[in-house]
């Protein structure tokens, strides 16, 4: 048999496999849609890719490497979506506010990272990634950049994404701040901006080049998110992201976590389930405390200032902040400007904390 020929064997043998995956991922983001579970999109593709690989064994199905890539790139410009002008001037209102805030946040997050590391709950740097209060895609992705295990970290960050929204959820009941509707549905067709859209990819398409050109580390986030936000913000470039093509590039994502589970994993991953919860409900306490704070002092409504300081991510919060009575702009204001600091310092902070854990260059 030719090297051809098995290729084509190989990929007719692959197709069974591809159309399960689709179905049980299909499967698994309807089950996750009826609970509103925010980033459903992405957390039922990997589920999905996690049943299939410790049913058919690691490395029976690979994610091609430019589709993958591209699927980042787009994460980041929906992360550039969201900084608008009003989210800008309302962090510059009120700048003090939002940097003592958010640099209690990111140093709780990093203490309690230190504290897993030092216990040596998960390897290397990944209790960092993990416990980094960022949008969760958006860490998972940097952190396999920067050599963390992005299997753990999906599984902290994902863990934390349910906490928070059932957190949200209960905190809506006591203070009654919410409007009592349920999250707007998801619209997988919506009417497309078809010569934004053109841009839209091409952009993305020269950013996920340059990334790969350049070797910029961890650049399929940041290089998309700066320049697509600046671009933004002076009127060149409309970021046209329909849900149908964000669906797929989560999809990606999820899949090329999930297709490298092992159970080995699965074991280390509930293992460290204990620990890793406590932490996470530590802080959301904290972060609650805060929220309590600035509810007392700065007069911000209670579920406002719940989701500001939440650690959920700001693509979760985002969603879950639709579909309440809250301030959107401050909840976002506070999310992004986090997530911007986590993104410049993030690196720097995993490596600060690693040496502090006495860990080596190698293990880190």
């Amino acid at each position: 048999m030719t090297a051809l020929d098995a290729s084509s064997f190989h990929q007719k043998a692959s197709l069974p496999k591809w159309v399960l995956l689709l179905a049980l991922s299909a499967i698994s983001v309807f089950f996750l849609e009826l609970f509103a579970l925010p980033a459903s999109l992405l957390i039922g593709p990997m589920v999905a890719a996690i049943v299939l690989a410790l049913t058919i064994g690691k490395g029976q199905l690979h994610i091609p490497y430019w589709p993958l890539q591209f699927g980042q790139v787009l994460v980041g410009l929906l992360m550039a979506r969201n900084i608008t002008p009003d989210i800008l001037g309302t962090m510059a209102k009120d700048a003090p506010l939002f940097f003592v805030f958010i640099v209690s946040v990111i140093a709780i997050a990093a203490g309690l990272g230190w504290l897993l590391t030092r216990w040596q709950v998960l390897p290397g740097t990944t209790a960092v990634w993990g416990s980094t209060p960022g949008g969760a895609s958006a860490m998972v992705i940097m952190s396999e950049a920067y050599g963390a295990d992005a299997r753990l970290v999906a599984f902290m960050q994902y863990l934390r994404v349910v906490f928070v929204a059932v957190g949200a959820s209960v905190i809506s009941r006591l203070w009654v701040a919410a409007d009592g509707e349920a999250p707007p549905p998801v619209i997988f067709f919506p009417p497309v901006d078809w010569p934004a859209f053109a841009t839209t990819t091409a952009f993305a398409a020269l950013c996920c080049y340059g990334v790969f050109r350049f070797r910029i580390q961890g650049g399929n986030i940041v290089v998309p998110l700066f320049a697509g936000a600046i671009l933004q913000g002076f009127g060149i470039l409309k970021i046209e992201l329909p849900t149908w093509i964000l669906a797929l590039s989560y999809a990606l994502i999820g899949w090329s976590i999930g297709l490298r589970f092992t159970r080995s994993i699965i074991k280390h991953a509930a293992r460290a389930l204990p620990r890793v919860s406590a932490a996470i409900i530590i802080l959301m306490a904290l972060c609650g405390c805060m929220a309590v704070a600035l509810h007392k002092f700065a007069g911000i409504d209670p579920l406002t200032a719940y989701l500001a300081t939440s650690p959920g991510g700001a693509d979760s919060v985002a969603i879950i902040a639709a579909s309440s009575d809250v301030d959107v702009p401050f909840v976002m204001a506070m999310q992004t400007g986090r997530f911007l600091i986590i993104l410049l310092i993030g690196p720097a902070l995993a490596r600060f904390i690693a040496r502090r854990s006495g860990l080596t260059e190698s293990s880190a």
